[in-house]
């Protein structure tokens, strides 16, 4: 039977990891008790809003040996994405530009866990990236990828929060590594520059205020308290990140997360403008796409009220009411009332609901 020297596998598991893209490779162990009590709190708190598959599988997230039977070790990577913009109300989040990173990061995982199979033989494992009851974040703060900000996400010192989690479950008794020290320090920039106040106190995020919940998660009507404070992003927000100290201001990615080109130079007009089939075109391979075409639209509906006064705008606006849903029309009409303070026909538009 092979004897196999893990202090040397490690280093050369880590060697390899960052020949497939990850900046950043840590291992752990399964112990999440310290995470345990503050997760359930927010639970309990309701601070998830509708996201209903948090409270599922509550024990596997917390217990990663009930998802993958055998586990011993958890392999955690990051892959950088690239820079924020230096913009405000940028429409769509940076992570969203470029392609779908769920199944790129687990196609790179299992190549990884190829090469260990060319050294030491079959073993058990399963790769992960946000596609599963992963506690991803806790899972790569033990294994010393980052340290958690005030932000409630993830930072690297040279990535900021700019990079995507993928976990190789397996049953290696690897070495494991060590948390690193958090540097926030008594910065609270983050909780300051947050648009819809989300961020209520340092750790602490109500997802229903914001923005990235708002456009992604949510299916709803939005709160009309909420529509000014969303601005022009139609897909997720950069805010806290951006304005980050540890916010990296060069960082090379791999190609397939490089901006595609009708996200990166954004015409809401135009983006308004498609059809559904035209959506689901340029959307294809991209994480855009999960928001649904009719959520898209409501989201672009408020962007718009929140543009500069345009004729344009307007004739979109009332042109998209005699085709669009109910959901919809319910902020076209706040839209068009953004757009022009005294609309003769104000009242006329509740027709249309």
């Amino acid at each position: 039977m092979q004897t196999i020297d893990y202090n040397h596998l490690v280093l050369e598991i880590k060697s390899w990891a960052k020949l497939l893209g990850f900046t950043q490779v840590g291992i752990t162990d399964l112990n999440l008790s310290l995470y345990q009590q503050r997760f359930n709190h927010w639970l309990k708190q309701r601070r998830h809003g509708e996201m209903a598959f948090m409270e599922r599988y509550v024990e596997a997230r917390l217990h990663p040996e009930q998802l993958v039977d055998k586990t011993a070790r958890i392999i955690c990577v990051a892959m950088p994405y690239g820079v924020f913009s230096t913009e405000s109300h940028v429409p769509i989040a940076r992570y969203a530009l470029g392609g779908d990173y769920h199944r790129f990061i687990r196609k790179r995982l299992q190549q990884l866990a190829h090469k260990i199979n060319e050294a030491i033989g079959e073993f058990s494992y399963r790769a992960f990236s946000d596609s599963a009851p992963v506690f991803e974040k806790a899972l790569a703060e033990k294994a010393g990828i980052g340290w958690t900000g005030k932000h409630t996400c993830l930072i690297h010192e040279s990535l900021g929060s700019a990079f995507f989690l993928g976990e190789l479950f397996t049953d290696l008794p690897l070495p494991i590594d060590q948390p690193i020290r958090a540097r926030c320090g008594d910065c609270q920039h983050c909780l300051h520059v947050c648009p819809t106040g989300a961020l209520t106190a340092p750790y602490q995020l109500n997802a229903e205020r914001c923005i990235g919940y708002l456009t992604i998660e949510y299916k709803g009507v939005i709160p009309e308290s909420l529509r000014p404070l969303i601005g022009r992003r139609i897909f997720g927000c950069d805010e806290c990140l951006r304005h980050c100290v540890w916010s990296p201001k060069v960082v090379e990615c791999d190609p397939f997360f490089k901006p595609r080109e009708v996200f990166d130079r954004v015409d809401l007009l135009a983006l308004f403008d498609w059809r559904e089939e035209t959506f689901l075109a340029h959307t294809e391979g991209s994480v855009i796409r999960r928001v649904g075409y009719e959520c898209w639209q409501r989201n672009i509906a408020i962007a718009l009220g929140n543009s500069p006064k345009n004729e344009r705008i307007l004739a979109a606006l009332h042109k998209k009411m005699e085709t669009t849903t109910k959901l919809v029309k319910e902020h076209i009409i706040w839209a068009i009332r953004q757009q022009s303070a005294v609309e003769r026909n104000a009242e006329k538009l509740f027709d249309y609901l």
